[in-house]
């Protein structure tokens, strides 16, 4: 007794010299925290403006009680500092252990960097830590929480700690919310952690935890919610012995590489509500014995291997609103018991085995939101009750045998946001109602025998895509059409529509793409559709237009194709088609054209065959042209050529004068201005150099790169250090690509994307600092003369490195960023060949996943531009999706994205012609025929994985894309069921 109490007294003394010793050196919390602002200081100088002491606050010891964030107990000791969504660069000093009176630390979503400091173990009265959200890095140091003994919230998600998971967390006795996921910890889940019995929430999920996961977490009989997935990578299934944990409310093991069966004993999981197991290898089928789920209201198993039916038992789930069975191998009926599920909101069972009909009482419970059965073999009649709670968003019937007529309550149904039922077997009128539902932004009907004609009556300022190609469809096209004012495609091709083309089409200012092709459409072209600025791509081909060409095509300064073929088209071809930059597509053949084929400019990207089948047009250089010869007022137009020469001429010479009186005036205001300019030196970490040293290194011996946003530099700084300084083209503060990087860029951190140091400005220039990488970028070392020793490992590995870069962007980041701009020259290695995607100078914050953003014109660069970008102007994370698939063809075909392939073909068309044209097509065959013959001793069965990757991500249709998460766990998850062949040497 006496042993404990010395023991005991000893503590206090120690306490009590800690306390003496940490006051009688002038720490007051006031300093204290003051220090703290200096060490995490903003972009600015200051994220925390009224953390400054007031002139009266040596009279008030409370001073610092007033201060942001700051909770202070009736003797002015700081119990609570609460700083989250601030600003922050800097770092956590040393300084914090200094508050031992802190109950709640909570200093969230900052941005601040560096290692957590080891005196803050000295903080033991704390209750709730949480550091998340910002860029710490670094072992965890574990060992200050031992300390720690009343703490209940350990919250560090979503830093860059290493290392393996720490193991003193397990002497909390009292923890009950334990969040460790998104960082980098590797290695297994301790066993031990299931000794940790007051764990209520515990978060795992987006580490990179490998081994077998542990059964012994069962015996952590309070937990209610676990988060083990995404990104982290088990060996084996999932225990039997989960089924045990009573309290459980939530189980998410989604996107961690599990297989086998899903355990029986799941079932017995009384309080679970949500059980996510997605993107996982699982295989077998559906215990009846989840039945036993009975709180459970989301079941989400898509993507897997799962196969069998639906089991009769699920009747049983009468809470279920969410049932994903996606992109799996499921057969049989879908039950008529699923369309009587009292709560169904969202029933998604798209890319499988499904036969005979949807159960006719789907919809009836009035609370249905998201149908999606494509690409099964279902058919049938479509329900009538679908929308009877007129909550219905979206329909999606794609690819299955349905048949009869849509009904007529689908067109009332306002709610719908998407309605995609092509390639089916509908027939009938379509509802008149289906266009003018008010929130609806895609209505796809292709490929089914619709007949009958549209109604006049049209509305609707959400329409962005109207498919109606290869139906029966007849009468005129309406011109309410043009009543959709954000319409960006049309397709009304392979139907029977006749009369003229409507001009009010025409006045869609978001118009970009049109295919009228295989009709019966007459009349001349409308004239107005030379004011649609907005157009893409048009075709009219197969029809019976008549007249010319309209005057002023050329001020469709994005249109890349255009096909007016095989119509009765007469009059010369218009000149002005030369200065169409952009046009990569043109086909006039099969009309009834005169003249000469202008020459020059755009015309020499075009072959014969553009032009071929009218008798009376003649070659750029012949020496006779008959038709012209023929033709009145041939002298007039002589005269007007003329007059149009000296006109000309005369331009230039006024152009050449004005242009030497500004260079002069040009001159003068660069003496003046050089005077004038003041640089600025702003840091987004600790840095060792000054702006003078940065500016010593922007000379032209030291240009390693140029590119369309600017010049990059190689600089050799003080102390050994080196950056590459980015010399942007733009103009200060007003240049967008510099406001898009820093505030990019600024607020991220991630290994595996390029990490922006600072930057230096003046009101006329802007220097982006980044880490310098030796080994310079992914495409000038493929595409160079170095490209042959890029052996496949290493390509395979910089292909997963820079898809866990995209993925943070698209996944982990609030918004998501979308880098419009992915291409192989934006992937910048590092020394150790590792990849850091880089340049966000067109990146583009998106505010809900899953939306697109419509922009004013195309960036990008050209081979790696997404279709529906291209044609629509519409840009989501699926648009970067395209572009990576496109990188990932270089890297197996080791050839450039454009150029190497003809005119007007990109790597994706030139795949999929050298493709489809082998005489036996195999996936071996495929692949060895485009895959880079410099490669030698490569693995064939990692290559084929890899281009069927490659050829999922550039898929014309964007929802038939992966997403990068898919991606990242298919990169890192080959099939281990694949035969493993010899190596090849090629």
């Amino acid at each position: 007794m006496m042993a404990v109490l010395s023991a005991s007294s000893l503590c206090q003394i120690l306490l009590l010299c800690f306390l003496l010793t940490t006051f009688s050196s002038g720490y007051s919390d006031l300093d204290v925290l003051l220090k703290l602002k200096t060490a995490m200081t903003g972009p600015k100088g200051s994220g925390l403006d009224n953390w400054e002491p007031s002139s009266s606050s040596s009279s008030s010891p409370s001073a610092h009680c007033s201060f942001y964030g700051v909770t202070c107990d009736e003797e002015s000791r700081v119990t609570a500092l609460n700083v989250t969504n601030v600003p922050l660069f800097g770092y956590l000093p040393p300084e914090i252990g200094l508050l031992n009176k802190l109950v709640n630390l909570i200093i969230a979503c900052d941005n601040l960097t560096g290692k957590l400091p080891a005196e803050m173990a000295n903080l033991t009265s704390l209750k709730h830590l949480n550091i998340s959200n910002n860029v710490f890095n670094g072992r965890f140091p574990g060992e200050i929480t031992l300390g720690m003994t009343e703490l209940e919230v350990l919250d560090i998600y979503d830093n860059n700690f290493t290392g393996p998971l720490p193991i003193e967390i397990v002497g909390l006795k009292k923890i009950k919310h334990l969040h460790l996921g998104g960082n980098y910890f590797t290695g297994s889940i301790p066993e031990s952690y299931s000794e940790v019995q007051s764990l209520e929430y515990l978060g795992l999920n987006g580490n990179s935890l490998s081994g077998k996961f542990p059964a012994s977490l069962a015996k952590l009989k309070n937990l209610k919610e676990m988060y083990v997935g995404y990104d982290n990578n088990y060996d084996g299934g999932i225990p039997a012995e989960l089924g045990y944990m009573s309290s459980l409310k939530l189980l998410d093991m989604g996107n961690c590489n599990l297989t086998g069966e899903i355990p029986k004993t799941l079932g017995q999981l009384k309080n679970l509500h949500s059980l996510f197991l997605q993107i996982n290898r699982l295989t077998g089928q559906l215990p009846p014995e989840l039945s036993g789920l009975e709180s459970l209201m989301s079941l989400d198993l898509s993507i897997n291997a799962l196969t069998g039916e639906i089991p009769a038992s699920f009747s049983e789930l009468k809470n279920l609103t969410l049932l994903n069975l996606f992109r799996n191998r499921f057969y049989g009926r879908i039950p008529e018991f699923v369309g009587e599920l009292p709560n169904l909101e969202a029933l998604q069972v798209w890319d499988n085995n499904f036969t005979f009909y949807l159960p006719e009482s789907l919809g009836r419970n009035g609370k249905l939101k998201f149908l999606d059965v494509t690409d099964n073999h279902l058919t049938g009649l479509v329900p009538r009750d679908l929308c009877k709670g007129g909550r219905l968003m979206t329909l999606i019937l794609m690819q299955n045998s349905f048949f009869g007529p849509i009904p007529d309550e689908i067109g009332q149904c306002k709610s719908l946001t998407k309605i995609r039922i092509g390639k089916n077997y509908f027939n009938g009128t379509i509802p008149a109602g289906i266009f003018n539902l008010p929130n609806v932004s895609i209505i796809e009907l292709n490929d089914n025998y619709f007949s009958g004609e549209l109604p006049s009556q049209m509305s609707g300022d959400s329409l962005g895509l109207l498919v109606l190609s290869s139906n029966w469809l007849t009468g005129i096209i309406p011109p309410a059409i043009g009543n959709f004012k954000n319409l960006q495609n049309l397709y009304v091709e392979q139907n029977r529509f006749y009369g003229e083309i409507p001009e009010e089409i025409f006045g869609l200012r978001s118009l970009a793409r049109v295919n009228f092709s295989a009709n019966s459409l007459s009349g001349d072209i409308p004239v107005s559709i030379s004011s649609c600025s907005s157009l893409n791509a048009i075709d009219f081909s197969q029809n019976s237009l008549v007249g010319e060409v309209p005057r002023g095509i050329s001020n469709l300064n994005v249109l890349s194709v255009l096909n007016f073929s095989r119509n009765h088209l007469t009059g010369q071809i218009p000149g002005e088609i030369r200065s169409m930059s952009s046009l990569t597509t043109l086909d006039l053949s099969y009309n009834d054209f005169i003249g000469r084929v202008p020459s020059g400019g755009q015309f020499m990207a075009f072959n014969d065959t553009s032009f071929t089948g009218n008798p009376n047009l003649c070659p750029p250089r012949r020496a006779q042209c008959p038709s012209l010869a023929n033709g009145a007022g041939s002298s007039g137009r002589d005269k007007k050529a003329l007059s149009s020469t000296q006109l000309s001429l005369t331009l230039i010479a006024v152009a050449t004068i004005l242009l030497l009186v500004l260079l002069t005036l040009y001159r003068i205001r660069k003496k003046k201005l050089q005077k004038a300019r003041a640089w600025k030196l702003t840091a987004f970490q600790r840095l060792d150099f000054k702006v003078e040293d940065v500016l010593e290194c922007v000379r032209e011996e030291n240009v390693i790169g140029k590119g369309g946003a600017g010049v990059v530099y190689r600089g050799s700084l003080p102390y050994g250090s080196e950056v590459a300084i980015k010399k942007l083209y733009g103009r200060g503060g007003s240049d967008h690509g510099f406001l898009a990087e820093i505030q990019t860029l600024g607020q991220i951190r991630h290994r595996n994307i390029v990490r922006l140091m600072g930057y230096v400005s003046n009101k006329d220039t802007n220097l982006l600092l980044y880490e310098y990488m030796p080994n310079g970028s992914l495409g000038e070392l493929l595409h160079g003369s170095k490209g042959g020793r890029l052996e496949w490992e290493t390509r395979y590995k910089i292909a997963v490195q820079a898809a866990k870069g995209l993925c943070y962007l698209h996944h982990d980041c609030s918004p998501l960023i979308i880098h419009r701009d992915v291409k192989s020259n934006n992937i910048l290695l590092d020394s150790d060949m590792e990849a850091h995607v880089a340049d966000f100078g067109l990146a583009k914050f998106l505010r809900d996943a899953g939306a697109s953003e419509c922009m004013s014109s195309i960036a990008g660069s050209y081979g790696y531009i997404a279709p529906e970008y291209a044609y629509t102007l519409k840009v989501d994370e699926k648009s970067d999706v395209y572009s990576f698939g496109v990188v990932l063809l270089e890297l197996i075909a080791g050839r450039r994205p454009v150029g190497d392939f003809g005119d007007g073909v990109d790597i994706v068309r030139w795949v999929r012609k050298t493709t489809s044209e082998l005489s036996q097509p195999s996936d071996t065959a495929s692949v060895l025929a485009v895959v880079d013959p410099r490669l030698h001793n490569y693995q064939l069965t990692g290559v084929i994985y890899l281009f069927k990757i490659a050829m999922m991500c550039v898929q014309d249709e964007s929802s038939a894309r992966p997403t990068m998460r898919e991606v990242v766990h298919m990169l890192t998850n080959p099939p281990r069921s694949a035969p493993t062949p010899s190596r090849l040497n090629l």
